[in-house]
């Protein structure tokens, strides 16, 4: 397994990482155990959760299960920010929420300490003050070692750098966004942003909510039970009339190389170097030693080039 440093930090992270959204929701405890612990015999040494994941602290809760005594094992991050409860009003980035999230997530992991926490949306009603203070204090208190953000506008990540660094505080080491074949949005601001600032760039939804999986087809039957299959939103997200047809033309690239889309959705993404982990979530050991297989093919530069190509033809 190859490991890269994330950022500027000193965080070294598998670069196939696992995420925990799956877990509780689509996984029950002897699952998630059975699919950690593949992960970590494979070599895998980055774990990302997030306090909503499960309903609402059930990842969490899972993982710190799971892990135990193996705690130490692993790079372990999580986030905060996002809606805690239905009604929505659990929510934030102020001093107090920060403070009782941290908490939260410390006592369902089980651990002393968060390798990487990240705030999971943009708290507008909070000055950027605030909050950086507060994760600068978690950090000096040992209960966090690294900060980091998901889904912030570059112009915010760059405010809040800017915040942290005049006043002497711990600085966001990444950004946890949306990147795939599919989906290429980060390029144009974000990942020129990151790599000014030092961070790193954790790419989620790696599969296109698993339209890359290669197990979809357009006009065929849907696979049941697949998350295409049962959740509409991401159907209707990723099941779009323009993304068919790269798809099969990605599909043929791969297939003419002898890969899988699924080899060349992870791989491609593990053949950028401003990539610190590839985060997928997976739901049975195979499913791993897949997505490891496919972090491990490097494009060339005249590939990569003639992905572009076929992309936006």
């Amino acid at each position: 397994m190859q490991h890269r440093k994330l950022g500027s930090s000193d965080l070294n992270v598998s670069l196939l990482g696992l995420g925990g959204n799956n877990f509780v929701v689509r996984l029950d405890l002897d699952a998630t155990r059975k699919v950690v612990d593949a992960a970590i015999d494979l070599g895998v040494t980055f774990i990302d959760t997030a306090d909503i994941y499960g309903d609402f602290g059930g990842s969490e809760d899972y993982l710190g299960q799971v892990l135990g005594t193996r705690r130490n094992k692993v790079v372990l991050a999580t986030k905060f920010g996002m809606a805690m409860n239905k009604e929505g009003t659990l929510k934030g980035a102020s001093p107090a929420y920060i403070r009782s999230s941290v908490e939260g997530s410390l006592r369902r992991l089980r651990t002393d300490w968060i390798d990487l926490y990240q705030l999971h949306q943009d708290d507008p009603h909070t000055p950027l003050e605030d909050t950086m203070r507060t994760l600068d204090d978690l950090v000096k208190e040992g209960k966090v070692r690294y900060i980091g953000c998901s889904n912030l506008a570059p112009a915010r990540i760059r405010q809040a750098q800017a915040v942290a660094a005049k006043a002497g505080m711990a600085r966001f080491v990444s950004a946890q966004d949306e990147y795939s074949l599919l989906v290429r949005g980060v390029e144009k601001e974000l990942m020129p942003t990151l790599a000014d600032q030092g961070m790193g760039l954790i790419p989620f939804s790696p599969l296109a909510g698993g339209l890359l999986t290669g197990k979809y087809v357009q006009g065929a039957p849907m696979p049941a039970g697949a998350r295409l299959t049962t959740t509409k939103r991401f159907a209707d997200k990723y099941m779009t009339d323009a993304n068919w047809p790269r798809v099969e033309k990605l599909r043929g690239f791969a297939e003419q190389r002898g890969r899988t889309l699924l080899d060349l959705a992870l791989g491609w993404l593990a053949s950028n170097s401003s990539v610190g982990s590839v985060i997928a979530g997976a739901s049975t050991p195979a499913q791993l030693e897949q997505n490891l297989k496919a972090v491990e093919w490097r494009l060339s530069a005249t590939e990569m080039a003639e992905i572009d190509r076929l992309l936006q033809a």
